[in-house]
């Protein structure tokens, strides 16, 4: 089982800290945000990972990361044209994938969980399984509507939720995904939705889930950054007391 990291949009809600820079490299606390995915994906026991950038930075990821030999893991890298969605970009990922199940985490979501045994049960079941999160601000997200052991419907930033539980950045798929992005058609946003990627899971009965009880934020607006750099500077300090 390979893993992805996905690392392209614009940024747009952190500029100016973006108009030179992918949002991906900026710093929390003591180190780039990227090394945060991808310590999750190592713990979790994913080597071969994919790191999917626009093309404006592509040079920055691979001078900074290099092959991988000094994180344990061996990287590949794919460009994505433009802002096309998170969905467009994990679909640049077929081949890499090549015909296995994958593991997916958004480059600006820090967990402070290892995946390792989700994974490994992945590996013998089918379909796609993502990872709730109970929020005090849902409309930010996807919001799942959960109603017993199935999700019933998933929301991209809903106006009105009808939960708080945010659908979190680390999904697992197996190879349909690559199948059902190639049936997408653009949100009203142009872009190419994985909330609407779930939405075909949903229809077939084929979604999973489960809740994280731990420490979760993504990084990207000033406040969720400001958020994951006081939280990653809190452990270090715990941890080297």
């Amino acid at each position: 089982m390979k893993g992805v990291i996905l690392a392209g949009g614009l940024g747009t809600r952190l500029h100016p800290l973006t108009l030179i820079t992918n949002k991906h490299l900026l710093p929390i606390y003591n180190k780039p945000m990227i090394l945060y995915p991808l310590e999750t994906l190592r713990q979790s026991g994913l080597k071969e990972i994919m790191i999917v950038c626009g093309k404006e930075h592509g040079g920055d990821f691979m001078n900074f990361l290099g092959s991988g030999k000094e994180y344990g893991v061996k990287f590949s890298f794919a460009l994505q044209d433009g802002p096309g969605g998170i969905a467009e970009a994990l679909g640049l990922a077929e081949n890499f994938a090549d015909k296995g199940k994958i593991a997916v985490i958004l480059g600006d979501n820090l967990f402070e969980e290892s995946f390792s045994e989700e994974v490994e049960k992945f590996k013998s079941q089918d379909g796609a399984k993502v990872f709730v999160k109970e929020v005090n601000d849902p409309g930010r997200f996807g919001v799942a509507e959960v109603k017993g052991d199935r999700i019933v419907s998933i929301e991209e930033k809903p106006h009105k939720p009808k939960s708080n539980y945010a659908v979190t950045g680390f999904y697992l798929y197996n190879f349909d995904v690559f199948n059902k992005i190639k049936r997408l058609k653009p949100s009203e946003r142009g872009e190419l939705e994985i909330t609407d990627v779930h939405t075909m899971y949903i229809q077939e009965g084929n979604l999973s889930y489960a809740f994280i009880d731990s420490f979760w934020s993504d990084a990207g607006t000033f406040e969720s950054l400001l958020t994951a750099s006081n939280r990653a500077a809190e452990r270090m300090k715990n941890s080297n007391p």
